[in-house]
């Protein structure tokens, strides 16, 4: 079976991320392609009220792409006890086409494994065939793997004590061979199977289902001799008896087992570092499945298409690791590469839910009023309801069409999706930064850039302090040359820009000034994307030439 499309927006999600792939999903699903709209991060309160208000439900959170043993892994449940046979255990081997099996125990636990290779070994090395005494052989194993009829006696729970014999020469030499306790193998000479009885062995076996006399089985009865009649001539009983032996005296039960959540790289150096070519996998001690050697170089890629960002550093952990088949974005484009060709739609617009909805609309597929409803959300909020520099007539134009689909007021309802964005709620100033925060490098420095819209600044700028102690924590964190956060003013349009890190010069090259005490005042400017990296991207190439 085929895996499904991951369809995923950057880590931090903002509303048109979150959105655009529920958006796009719905396309492709439309269009027959199994594909699930996913997320790389929490959601923001603006995001959860555009999902409340439609009745959608969130993506799938994937924090990592990184492949896991779950990922690879071939479920499967059969499995052996300790006290079948190793003729009952080469039997499902050999139906199952296995090199190796599990041992469970009654509660499903696993207490044990056994290989092709274990089996030889042990077969050959350490298990005599002619004597059982040391094997933990009970009658009931001889009984079941000898396909036989039991004749006469009682409690087969009990071990084997002694040894295997044939009852085929004369009696002189019968009677010096066996020994009580012994199981011997008889066809249908009377006179060598009362030999044997006269000399009180434990179980007498009649090969190839000859006729067991009367007076035979009565002195079985009398001495306490179990006698069993096989359909197998006395060569194949000699060798099926020695398959009667309990497979917990050959199992391994020193094992190596993963978990499902293992990362695959951290197994592989241990998966070749033996000579097993499959490991169990399970979940507080029951087994799920197995993992081989093949799935180390046979793992199946997941599939992703990235919306609304096309930077590594902006994608969820694990990039690399898949394959990426789509890109839908409205960003400067950032480096990522692919093996193959790959379909982009890549426009200059304020949303990415813009590009979603005229790809319905070119392929003709219906927008539902909740997914409508989204796109539309995802439209006002990246564009600050048209202020900002980004939003372009495109927009303005999906917008309006997206808002008759729901049967709604394009400008009632941008106010309550910006109200909703810009409350601080019980939000810490740390978790305000990475409430929208991207990564970029610009030149030869790592900056991180968060931005928060609020309609009112004044709150958070008065914990100014408090969030310059937590940027500094995250740039040393994650080892970032510079970390800005924009405290965007939507009613008076512009963006108190808060700093730390270096080099201040880039800012000052970009904006003109470094402001005042970590702050920089930036009117007119409400995009990350057109009014902030931009300069800042010329200032460093300047200063690199």
């Amino acid at each position: 079976m085929s895996k499904p499309i991951y369809i995923i927006g950057h880590r931090n999600p903002d509303s048109d991320s979150i959105c655009s792939a529920i958006g796009y999903a719905h396309l492709k699903q439309a269009m027959g392609d199994e594909v699930i709209p996913a997320r790389a991060g929490k959601l923001n309160a603006e995001t959860k009220f555009l999902l409340k208000k439609f009745g959608v439900e969130a993506p799938k959170l994937i924090m990592d792409f990184y492949p896991r043993v779950k990922d690879v892994m071939t479920y499967s449940t059969v499995a052996v006890q300790p006290t079948d046979t190793l003729r009952e255990l080469g039997k499902i081997m050999q139906k199952y086409k296995l090199k190796s099996i599990p041992v469970i125990d009654e509660q499903q636990g696993l207490v044990g494994i056994v290989s092709v290779g274990d089996l030889a070994r042990r077969y050959f090395d350490e298990i005599e065939l002619q004597n059982l005494s040391q094997a933990g052989v009970d009658f009931l194993g001889v009984l079941k793997v000898l396909d036989a009829k039991l004749v006469t006696g009682e409690d087969l729970t009990r071990k084997v004590e002694g040894k295997v014999g044939i009852a085929a020469s004369r009696i002189f030499t019968i009677l010096k061979i066996a020994e009580p306790g012994d199981i011997m193998l008889a066809s249908d000479n009377i006179d060598a199977q009362m030999a044997c009885i006269e000399k009180g062995v434990a179980c007498l076996v009649i090969t190839s289902d000859r006729k067991v006399e009367n007076e035979v089985m009565e002195a079985a009865a009398k001495r306490g001799v179990i006698i069993m009649q096989a359909p197998y001539d006395t060569y194949t009983c000699a060798r099926l008896i020695n398959q009667s032996i309990p497979i917990s005296m050959i199992m391994q039960t020193k094992i190596i087992t993963f978990k499902p959540s293992d990362l695959m790289s951290d197994i592989r150096k241990i998966i070749t570092g033996n000579n097993y070519r499959s490991f169990p996998v399970v979940e507080n001690n029951k087994l799920l499945g197995f993992v081989n050697r093949d799935h180390l170089i046979m793992q199946q890629r997941e599939k992703v298409i990235l919306v609304d960002h096309n930077e590594r550093s902006q994608a969820v952990e694990g990039i690399e690791d898949v394959k990426i088949i789509e890109i839908i974005d409205h960003h400067r484009l950032g480096g990522l590469q692919t093996g193959e060709p790959i379909f982009i739609r890549h426009d200059p617009v304020g949303s990415t839910a813009t590009i979603v909805a005229n790809l319905h609309w070119h392929r003709m597929i219906e927008i539902p009023p909740q997914i409508a409803g989204l796109l539309l959300g995802a439209i006002i909020s990246d564009t600050v309801l048209f202020k900002s520099p980004t939003a372009t007539e495109n927009d303005r134009e999906v917008a309006e069409k997206l808002a008759k689909i729901a049967g709604l007021d394009v400008q009632e309802f941008g106010l309550a999706v910006l109200h909703a964005g810009s409350g601080l709620g019980e939000m810490t100033t740390a978790e305000m930064l990475a409430h929208d925060m991207k990564e970029f490098q610009i030149g030869e420095y790592r900056v991180s850039v968060s931005q928060m819209s609020v309609m009112d600044p004044t709150k958070l700028l008065s914990f100014k302090d408090q969030v310059l102690q937590d940027m500094e924590d995250l740039r040393e964190k994650n080892n970032y040359d510079m970390a800005l956060f924009m405290i965007t003013d939507i009613i008076n349009e512009c963006t108190h820009l808060v700093y730390s890190g270096g080099p201040s010069v880039l800012l000052g090259e970009a904006f003109g000034n470094t402001g005042e005490d970590g702050v920089i005042f930036l009117p007119g400017v409400m995009s990350r994307k057109k009014q902030v990296i931009p300069p800042m991207v010329e200032a460093a190439t300047r200063k690199m030439l």
